[in-house]
């Protein structure tokens, strides 16, 4: 059926409401089964379309782009925005546009979810229960780590290390150091009761360790056998930014060995697939991908990407350009 409305592309299945107002505007062709597409049936659903409403799976790079001359924007619901060869989109002219902002205070509630499971054991004292395994009491049953008062090391210090930082400074008293690419300045180190130490440092000082740096080849692996060992053998891991930020390998070693006490991971490298020798260690809780998982935040993530497709392909300008040195030449 002919239409003379632009047409669009939704990857994955998404609120009803999405696809409301998308149709609005596009001639919008959905995944309401939510059916997971690989490269050449993508490739195919994105013929003649000029904008993709994308979950951050889906590769968008040079090659791809080649064969879609229509796209004009790729609208990601996340704030991450690793699947994008961004030098690539801006070559062809293709806007790119994340989420940000909104799941920020969500995330960092959820990254204290994970640090305060992983430090006292939940994970493991449920798997113990739930085997049958409880039959008495003792004092030093799942002795776990403290949170309050300690030293708590965040690496990567964007809004949601910041708002992880309060949390744990106003919260839970505890000591606050973090490591950034750039220093914060001094107003804002302040609202966080955050001081900066170098990555050696903090990886040495503090109890526990919160990753929260954006993924890039250069953060490939920030965490790795090497500054695993330099941590205290009692601290924590915690992975709230992005699967390849830990070498995975190395960190199933180093809990197996006792290298660290233990580990909170909510991402991982190759994900959806976990490192086989993560799942047989019994000092880590493993979550899927859920640190922005509620539906208020996941709405407000969904409704950002519609802004961006909308703003950039009806009125000409987007919310969050991740290139917009593509908006000057539109």
């Amino acid at each position: 059926m002919s239409t003379s409305k632009p047409r669009i592309l939704v990857t994955r299945g998404i609120f009803q409401s999405v696809i409301d107002r998308l149709s609005e505007h596009f001639d919008v062709e959905s995944n309401p089964e939510d059916v997971l597409w690989d490269r050449d049936e993508l490739l195919r659903r994105l013929q003649d379309k000029v904008g993709v409403f994308s979950t951050g799976t889906e590769r968008i790079d040079a090659a791809l782009l080649a064969q879609c001359p229509d796209l004009r924007i790729c609208a990601n619901m996340t704030v991450g925005y690793n699947n994008f060869d961004l030098s690539a989109m801006s070559a062809a002219g293709v806007l790119g546009t994340n989420a940000p902002d909104v799941l920020t205070e969500t995330t960092a509630d959820f990254g204290f979810a994970l640090l305060l499971a992983t430090a006292r054991r939940v994970t493991e004292s449920e798997h113990f229960l739930r085997a049958g395994q409880w039959t008495r009491w003792s004092y030093d049953m799942f002795s776990g780590a403290e949170v309050h008062g300690t030293t708590l090391g965040i690496i990567g210090m964007g809004r949601i290390g910041q708002a992880i930082a309060r949390r744990a400074a106003f919260g839970f008293g505890m000591q606050v150091v973090y490591h950034n690419r750039s220093r914060l300045d001094a107003a804002t180190e302040a609202a966080c009761k955050a001081s900066y130490v170098s990555k050696q440092a903090l990886l040495q000082s503090a109890d526990h360790v919160m990753l929260v740096v954006p993924y890039s080849a250069a953060s490939h692996h920030t965490m790795g056998a090497a500054e695993l060992s330099v941590m205290k053998p009692t601290a924590t891991l915690i992975n709230l930014a992005r699967g390849g930020i830990v070498d995975d390998a190395a960190l199933a070693k180093a809990l197996r060995e006792r290298t660290i006490a233990a580990a909170g991971l909510d991402v991982f490298e190759g994900e959806p697939r976990v490192h086989p020798d993560l799942l047989t260690v019994p000092n880590v809780v493993l979550t899927p991908h859920i640190a922005s998982a509620t539906p208020g935040t996941r709405q407000a993530m969904a409704d950002l990407a519609v802004d961006n497709l909308i703003g950039y392909l009806v009125q000409g300008k987007a919310v969050t350009p991740l290139n917009p040195e593509v908006l000057s030449r539109a």
